[in-house]
């Protein structure tokens, strides 16, 4: 039997037919996000990735075509670190799609120096949560009206350096930590998908968050030799080691398989790792610091999203 860990996309997706579904995947031109496109897409379905420009989102479509000729691939130009364009971006996708069927949310920093996103919000948390949150909160009565619909939050087993630090989730007034401001963001993505699961479930749209595992890509590129040794410091004292690396086609693979198993239907609201539901820190799957995280981060934004009827 193949280790389970190590699964492909190609693999979950075997004799998948994915045709006439329309897929959203911020990040989408490079890493796990190029991959969780090329292969939804050689299953069938039409795919939208978001790139940080003209020039990124052209050259990714065009090496998507190349691995997929044929494929449906197209690009819309999205900063996560600016409300503004995420507002642009959405009111666009409105008025040019019809259906939403699956929205990958990929796209993230890792581990970068302070720094604060256009709206003021540090960086890690303001792009890789309150980014998604304005998001995916803009696309929901889009993804209803296609339910049944999937939304994939991309966490990481690095939520355990941080929960949410509630009196000060920027950095304000206290000493600034990369690893525990990447962590507290991954908290972030897992509270998340809990409140949307509780809150949309009934409306026919499932969400989860997603450890891809260590995967070889440039998201730690801002990684210093001193954060690595400090990984793996908390690696040890959390008894245990740091995973192997694995290649983008076993990393994007559990983001594959919460977009399109029958399996994944039954554990919505889910922490995943390996295709299949994971331990998360309790912090980060606390529906009532969920609840909490969704009121916070309404506030931050500046923009509501009420429950649904």
């Amino acid at each position: 039997m193949s280790d389970p860990a190590m699964r492909t996309t190609s693999e979950v997706l075997a004799g998948c037919d994915l045709a006439g579904m329309t897929v959203l995947i911020t990040g989408g031109t490079t890493g796990i996000g190029k991959e969780t496109a090329r292969a939804l897409a050689a299953a069938g379905s039409s795919v939208v990735i978001t790139a940080r420009s003209d020039e990124k989102g052209q050259q990714a479509v065009a090496e998507l075509l190349e691995l997929v000729p044929g494929g449906s691939f197209s690009y819309e130009v999205l900063e996560l670190g600016s409300l503004a364009s995420v507002r642009s971006f959405t009111d666009r996708f409105l008025v040019e799609h019809e259906r939403l069927d699956v929205l990958v949310a990929n796209a993230g920093i890792m581990a970068v120096p302070f720094g604060h996103t256009d709206d003021g919000f540090e960086l890690q948390f303001g792009t890789n949560h309150l980014g998604h949150f304005v998001l995916v909160g803009r696309l929901l009565p889009l993804l209803v009206s296609s339910a049944p619909a999937r939304i994939v939050l991309l966490s990481s087993g690095g939520h355990a350096a941080s929960d949410i630090n509630w009196d000060d989730p920027n950095f304000a007034t206290r000493p600034y930590s990369k690893l525990e401001a990447y962590g507290q963001s991954k908290t972030a993505n897992v509270l998340h998908a809990v409140e949307l699961e509780r809150r949309y479930r009934d409306k026919g749209v499932q969400a989860w968050s997603v450890h891809p595992g260590m995967v070889k890509t440039d998201l730690g590129r801002h990684f210093t030799s001193d954060d690595y040794a400090e990984l793996v410091e908390r690696a040890k004292a959390a008894g245990g080691e740091l995973p192997r690396r694995v290649g983008v086609d076993v990393g994007a693979a559990t983001s594959v398989w919460a977009a399109t198993s029958g399996e994944a239907l039954t554990c919505g609201g889910s922490y995943l790792a390996d295709c299949a539901v994971a331990d998360a820190k309790a912090w980060a799957t606390d529906p009532a610091a969920a609840r909490r995280l969704w009121a916070l981060s309404e506030e931050l934004v500046g923009e509501w999203f009420p429950e649904p009827d």
